[in-house]
């Protein structure tokens, strides 16, 4: 079933409401902008052979991977995150990584799950961009409805067991003198991404072409605007490309999972 609705129309909805409605098939867009005021995570599924690797690398990569929750094996329920969801349906798009390759992008991998995978939720950029809106900072994919670009840099993340790969960002254009204000209140969240990576130049962090993000929609920049880019989730993905990994499921870049935690559950103290 296609959207039936705006994303206007959504916007004061809690997350147990929108995820209802994202597990009947009413949204199958980009979250950016839902559950204001909630955090939102990426996904990361894979085999119990090779979870404890990705434990690691996310330990290692906190930046792209802050790691909001961990499931139990076979167990689709983020009991922590978000007591009585299933990580199964409740996402608006799933992609599914077979030896490096992405083979579907599904609504939902009710048929995809066995015993034997673990899931772990990570935190999202998403998250900060009420605190950015409410300091006076523009968010340029949520203006223009779209969603947020995402690039392949020449950043190698810190690799663990079979695990390897390239660090993904997520960029928003800004006013130069607004950057040091973003740093700072993204900074405060520690849990979804925290400040940037990389401030200016693209090419500096093998990034070509901003027109042409990897994931994502092209951005839109204004003159006087300077790219700003963050750790993201969608970090897993490459890895899954880079390292072959045999099975990777995970949310498609920009529709994410809603928690029930709050913003503020994944700032720092």
């Amino acid at each position: 079933m296609p959207p039936t609705t705006g994303i206007d129309a959504l916007r004061g909805m809690s997350p147990r409401d929108l995820r209802a409605r994202i597990r009947r098939g009413e949204w199958d867009r980009p979250t950016a902008g839902l559950a204001l005021g909630f955090a939102q995570a990426n996904l990361v599924v894979l085999t119990r052979e090779i979870a404890y690797d990705f434990l690691v690398f996310c330990q290692r990569n906190p930046k792209p991977c802050p790691l909001i929750e961990v499931t139990d094996p076979g167990n689709p329920e983020p009991v922590g995150a978000a007591p009585g969801a299933d990580l199964r349906t409740d996402l608006p798009r799933y992609r599914v990584y077979r030896r490096g390759r992405v083979e579907a992008e599904e609504t939902e991998i009710t048929r995809y799950w066995r015993d034997d995978l673990v899931a772990f939720l990570l935190g999202c950029s998403f998250t900060f961009e009420g605190a950015m809106e409410r300091a006076g900072l523009p968010v340029r994919h949520l203006e223009d409805g779209r969603n947020v670009p995402m690039y392949v840099t020449s950043i190698q993340c810190r690799p663990a067991g079979a695990l390897h790969g390239p660090m993904v960002v997520s960029m928003r254009p800004l006013p130069e003198s607004a950057v040091p204000r973003a740093v700072l209140v993204t900074g405060r969240y520690p849990r979804a991404h925290g400040a940037p990576v990389h401030v200016g130049d693209p090419a500096a962090i093998g990034v070509r072409d901003l027109a042409h993000p990897q994931f994502g929609d092209p951005p839109r920049i204004k003159p006087g605007e300077v790219p700003v880019f963050w750790g993201c989730g969608v970090t897993p993905q490459a890895v899954a490309m880079a390292a072959t990994v045999d099975l990777m499921i995970t949310h498609a870049p920009g529709h994410m999972f809603l928690t029930d935690l709050l913003d503020e559950d994944l700032a720092a103290g």
